[in-house]
């Protein structure tokens, strides 16, 4: 497939990378200082299927948000969506995946919030939008990793829009705690304020490409522009953004809307490779979220999936089926409609 993008792309839907059923749209944001910001949404079509019936997600629209260093390129994901009866949508936010002009420093923000307006346009074209009635339709957020750090605080700030939230391994709370997080926030913040763009030591080896990536040993292929080896280069003014989203998690929001959690049942946080890494969270104490999953509001399920990646949709293919399985029992018996 190709992964060419065109540098002034048509306004409307055209074919994604993905191929057949994957359509993508570029949703222009402005300029900053690196010139124009867009972000790209990408729609799932699979065209008429018989017999019609109506699945766990009948009458939903998802969207769906990536993490840190990353991209949508899950069909697989997508098609568990349709014949769950919804219709799914993915957004590459700004300077990230599909989204990512020449020039732009990767994934580069200070406050996540920055990404309202991103997400303000994805769910404009989907017709949930302020003051749309989407015909009615219900709205449900995916987000994995910073994706679902993002879309619980988007949701805290505007209760009432979704109407449900399933997190794939969100990024709630630093690796080192809160108490690690207090005493680094200080260092942080100083970094940004002298040198912003300032490179960071990488701590990423590569392992998480190991357990994903087919030439590796995982089950999927991509773009490994967009999704590099070992991560892109991080920056002290991005991880004070990020370090201030943990500490209003740890403070307790409500995000208005049932949530899902789905996490591995084991993390496996080494400096060198080791096979359990093939079958655990190598990003997150998984513990430490699974307890700030439960900061998010009153509603609040968390399953704990044996064998599961980081990314619980990139394990191997039993894993997800356990995966899918959850969210299917947990749409039938909390997720609300409309």
């Amino acid at each position: 497939m190709s992964e060419h993008q065109p540098a002034n792309p048509p306004e409307g839907w055209r074919p994604d990378v993905l191929g057949a059923g994957f359509e993508q749209r570029t949703l222009p944001l402005g300029t900053d200082d690196e010139g124009e910001v867009v972000a790209t949404i990408v729609r799932y079509s699979p065209g008429f299927r018989w017999p019609l019936r109506r699945g766990a997600a009948s009458g939903v629209d998802v969207l769906y948000v990536h993490g840190w260093s990353d991209y949508f390129f899950n069909p697989e994901l997508a098609r568990y969506w349709a014949d769950a009866g919804a219709r799914f949508f993915a957004l590459d936010l700004r300077k990230y995946g599909r989204s990512l002009r020449p020039g732009q420093t990767p994934g580069f923000v200070t406050d996540l919030a920055t990404y309202d307006d991103d997400i303000e346009a994805a769910l404009t074209v989907m017709g949930h939008g302020r003051g749309d009635a989407a015909s009615g339709r219900s709205l449900l957020l995916l987000g994995h990793s910073t994706g679902g750090l993002t879309l619980s605080l988007w949701s805290a700030r505007n209760q009432g829009r979704a109407a449900a939230l399933v997190l794939n391994s969100p990024w709630l709370e630093f690796q080192l705690s809160s108490t690690g997080r207090a005493a680094l926030a200080p260092v942080i913040g100083w970094g940004a304020r002298v040198n912003p763009l300032g490179p960071m030591p990488n701590v990423d080896l590569g392992f998480y490409t190991r357990t994903v990536a087919k030439e590796q040993g995982g089950e999927w292929e991509y773009n490994h522009d967009w999704r590099p080896d070992r991560g892109f280069t991080t920056h002290p003014a991005w991880l004070t953004g990020i370090l201030a989203g943990h500490a209003k998690v740890a403070a307790r929001i409500d995000v208005g809307a049932p949530v899902l959690t789905l996490l591995s049942a084991r993390s496996t946080l080494l400096p060198r490779w080791d096979e359990a890494m093939r079958s655990s969270d190598i990003v997150l104490v998984v513990d430490e979220i699974a307890e700030r999953t439960l900061r998010l509001g009153p509603q609040v399920a968390v399953a704990r999936i044996d064998g599961a990646l980081h990314d619980v949709f990139l394990s191997r293919e039993p894993v997800r089926a356990a995966a899918y399985a959850s969210i299917t029992r947990w749409l039938r018996g909390y997720a609300p409609r409309r």
